[in-house]
């Protein structure tokens, strides 16, 4: 087993993933996977997209012990993002702005970052909250729809159950309140100019761990 592992789902497409760092990728992660990858020889482990609802989600506990063992842990992104800010005091290290968000108290909820999608293909089939957020900011800053606005299509995806979020969907919400024009509008900019910014958070987590990977292995 490679001493780089990385677990990754929708976040991040493998091929991408695999330009900017070789690693071994394995699937979100379960309760027990990190164990297994501390066993297994890891040095450094990416925690980017974990489990919720599906299964049992990775535990504090397994997280703590790998920090024991010497091994660190970088989260980001999804799962990893949630899961480091509540134990970066304790050793666990958050990349990019969903951590930080989480760590800053800016979110709480554990669906901010939960989505549903394909299990062979991992191709995300509904829009995560942090996603949604990040658009609809772009949005206002480009002026195709003003704050209320805004105010009004996040408290409709706050509304929807995580695996109906999509941006199709969010339009729909919130079209009897703002208006069919301003409704339109943002769902033809969401189709275009969506912000990934789980994608972003990840990419900048690989690159990070590529940094110490390269300086780890040059001493």
């Amino acid at each position: 087993m490679h001493d780089v592992i990385i677990f990754l789902g929708p976040s991040l497409d493998k091929a991408s993933a695999r330009e900017i760092l070789d690693a071994a990728y394995l699937p979100p992660a379960r309760r027990g996977d990190i164990p297994a990858a501390v066993d297994a020889g890891a040095r450094i482990i990416g925690l980017i997209d974990g489990v919720f609802f599906q299964d049992c989600a990775v535990a504090h506990r397994e997280i703590l012990a790998a920090l024991r063992a010497g091994v660190r842990v970088i989260g980001a992104s999804s799962m990893g993002a949630l899961r480091a800010a509540e134990l970066d005091s304790l050793g666990m290290e958050g990349i990019g702005e969903v951590y930080r968000a989480y760590r800053d108290g800016r979110l709480v909820a554990d669906d901010e970052v939960a989505l549903i999608f394909d299990p062979e293909s991992f191709i995300p089939l509904s829009e995560p909250m942090v996603n949604i957020r990040a658009t609809l900011q772009r949005a206002v800053e480009c002026g195709v729809i003003d704050a209320d606005a805004a105010c009004v299509l996040l408290e409709k995806g706050r509304a929807l159950y995580f695996p109906e979020r999509t941006y199709p969907a969010l339009a729909d919400a919130a079209e009897p309140e703002i208006g069919t024009e301003a409704a339109a509008r943002f769902l033809a900019f969401a189709e275009e100019h969506a912000v990934d910014r789980k994608r972003e958070d990840a990419v900048a987590a690989l690159t990070f761990i590529r940094e110490i990977a390269m300086g780890d292995r040059q001493h």
